[in-house]
């Protein structure tokens, strides 16, 4: 993948690229909106360490299409508080590759259940 960073705009104020090319001819994986819950169901109380478990099932689902988390081209991130963005970023930071992905990141008012405070969907691309 190539980042687009034009120079007639600002640069990202954070770990994240404005723009992603994807060379013609790769296969594209297109992944669900993951949750911050672990395989045996249980959902850690912290947004990092809910958003480690998003990217852990993200690396899963992946996996299957034989790809990694260096893989992702495209992040879409939702928290439901703006105190959680930075377990969030920092989880994220740890986990893509470089260059990072474009992304998004909103705040929401919740989710199916009130204990999930992340969860994180992602466009990957591989040759």
């Amino acid at each position: 993948m190539t980042p687009l960073a034009p120079a007639t705009i600002a640069a990202p104020f954070a770990r994240y690229s404005h723009g992603v090319e994807v060379p013609a001819g790769w296969r594209l994986a297109v992944c669900s909106g993951q949750l911050g819950m672990a395989s045996d169901g249980t959902v850690p109380e912290s947004p990092r360490e809910q958003a480690d478990c998003c990217f852990a099932n993200i690396a899963a689902i992946l996996a299957e299409a034989q790809m990694t988390l260096a893989d992702i081209v495209r992040i879409n991130a939702y928290v439901t508080d703006r105190a959680h963005m930075q377990g969030y970023m920092d989880s994220r930071d740890a986990h893509v590759g470089t260059p990072p992905p474009a992304s998004t990141l909103m705040i929401v008012s919740g989710f199916t259940r009130p204990e999930f405070k992340v969860e994180i969907e992602v466009i990957a691309a591989a040759p």
